[in-house]
């Protein structure tokens, strides 16, 4: 699910360029793009992680600790592009053990931090979305 503003995301069908970030939320199919480095900071969880990302871009990706690698509800699968994105660190692994459907693909969306220009795609699980779309 996905939440818009007039804000749009900026998305072209070519390649990325050699300093663009594409990174595609799925199952709802919204590919956003930003230069790396250059994405403002929207005070939740790392700076350019997944959940930074989304949030710059109206996309919706629960965080009920705002973003503090304190809960699991930023749980994604990165289903491309795992090689640009940060290492998994010791905290965020601790607080996978807790999440619901765990995969090897899976990360903390507020840890998950692009680290390198290229193409990323990521599934928020199901059980995520239907946890949001029934108002809990």
């Amino acid at each position: 699910m996905s939440t818009q503003t007039d804000q749009k995301p900026t998305v072209t069908a070519d390649a990325p360029g050699p300093n663009t970030v594409r990174v595609t939320f799925q199952p709802e199919n919204v590919t956003v793009e930003f230069e790396h480095g250059k994405l403002p900071y929207k005070d939740h969880g790392k700076k350019q992680s997944l959940l930074d990302i989304a949030l710059n871009n109206n996309v919706f990706l629960d965080h009920a600790c705002g973003g503090n690698n304190a809960c699991t509800t930023c749980h994604v699968h990165v289903l491309k592009g795992a090689e640009l994105l940060s290492e998994l660190e010791d905290d965020e692994a601790d607080r996978m053990e807790t999440a619901a459907d765990l995969q090897l693909n899976s990360r903390l969306g507020c840890q998950a931090v692009v680290e390198k220009p290229g193409e990323v795609v990521v599934e928020i699980p199901t059980w995520n979305r239907n946890y949001v779309s029934e108002g809990h």
